[in-house]
């Protein structure tokens, strides 16, 4: 397979999970070629993402790798015959990848469950909250770049289909990124969409005694078994993406400790409701 100049986040799952798979079994990567009929540096290129590895390929690594998880194969050799080229590919060589890779990720989620402290998650934000978020970029966007962003995270809102639950802190809620009139058609928005069958809105107030999860934002999104699960997380030097085993598990716990201290879906409504009255 011709290889890869800069393999997207959904390909590097793959080749992260194929050399687990590996190490899991014993084998170094020459023993494994060796077993393929192949040599070394193409399992080398097939563990880094770097060339892609056919379905009769990849079938016969977990053969060897003595993988007897069929659900879990079976997702790997949907992820190795993929050949979508979904609405996120108009924006390659506009954005940086990760932003193609959210979309990407969001396209085969079968849920995303979002924790939110500081502002309103991206898939439930105004335009012009989401231009006002961007706009507080350092260094400075051009105005083409700001627009590029807005107008992704407004298609990445369509996109979105899957069973979605936000948690957000009344921080975010409160916290005016722009003026009043954006900070309330922002709360309204997040109300509106709150009515959809798959869209469910948790808040955690302020009046909260032992809240210590403040550093909990992150988004947790389902893969097609819960061994692709991934959490994505902002840090300062970009979007990082979260998915070994161990750290899933952890994340996975947090999620239903910051869930079970926040109100109902209805009094989580009513609660925005009456901060929207407010401004």
């Amino acid at each position: 397979m011709v290889p890869r100049r800069e393999p997207a986040a959904r390909q590097m799952r793959l080749a992260v999970e194929l050399r687990r798979l590996r190490e899991a079994s014993g084998l170094t990567t020459i023993e494994a070629a060796a077993l393929l009929g192949v040599n070394r540096v193409q399992i080398s290129q097939i563990e880094s993402g770097i060339t892609g590895v056919s379905e009769q390929r990849l079938r016969r690594l977990a053969s060897h790798y003595a993988c007897t998880d069929d659900e879990f194969i079976n997702a790997l050799v949907a992820m190795a015959t993929d050949r979508t080229r979904g609405w996120w590919e108009e924006y390659r060589g506009l954005l940086p990848t990760s932003f193609l890779d959210l979309s990407e990720l969001d396209h085969h989620a079968r849920f995303v469950r979002n924790v939110a402290t500081l502002y309103v998650p991206g898939l439930l934000q105004t335009e012009d909250y989401a231009r006002a978020v961007f706009s507080d970029r350092i260094p400075e966007l051009t105005e083409d770049e700001l627009e590029l962003r807005v107008h992704h995270r407004m298609r990445r809102q369509q996109q979105i289909a899957v069973p979605y639950e936000g948690v957000i802190h009344e921080a975010a809620l409160r916290i005016r990124v722009s003026d009043r009139a954006t900070s309330r058609a922002q709360l309204i928005r997040i109300l509106e969409l709150s009515e959809g069958n798959h869209i469910t809105v948790r808040v955690i107030p302020f009046d909260l005694d032992g809240f210590g999860l403040a550093a909990s934002t992150m988004t947790y999104v389902s893969g097609p078994v819960p061994k692709l699960d991934t959490v994505v997380r902002d840090a300062p030097h970009g979007t990082v993406f979260i998915d070994s085993k161990a750290q899933l598990s952890a994340f996975r716990r947090l999620f239903r400790k910051v869930e079970a201290v926040s109100l109902e879906p209805e009094r989580s409504r009513d609660f925005i409701l009456r901060l929207a009255k407010e401004l």
